[in-house]
């Protein structure tokens, strides 16, 4: 079984990274760009009996591990059939 997880900045939190790109893609031609956030996106391949039972081990996963709480947001797509 596989799943996602997109982590993003919290709305609010300064997003150095985005501001760059932005910033570097209105100096190569781009400037109809206007507003940048970058993120991550994980790809988990998860051996468990059903999909509630992965969800809560990415859960927890994240929690500890994937994601900044303080400044992050994440969310979990499992991947159905795959």
């Amino acid at each position: 079984m596989k799943a996602l997880v997109k982590i993003m900045p919290k709305k609010g939190v300064l997003d150095p990274q985005g501001k760059a790109i932005e910033k570097s893609l209105n100096q190569i031609g781009f400037p109809q760009i206007n507003k940048v956030i970058q993120g991550k996106l994980i790809e988990i391949e998860i051996e468990s009996s059903n999909e509630v039972n992965a969800k809560k081990i990415i859960e927890d996963a994240s929690k500890k591990l994937l994601a900044n709480l303080v400044i992050e947001d994440y969310e979990i797509t499992i991947l159905k059939g795959e």
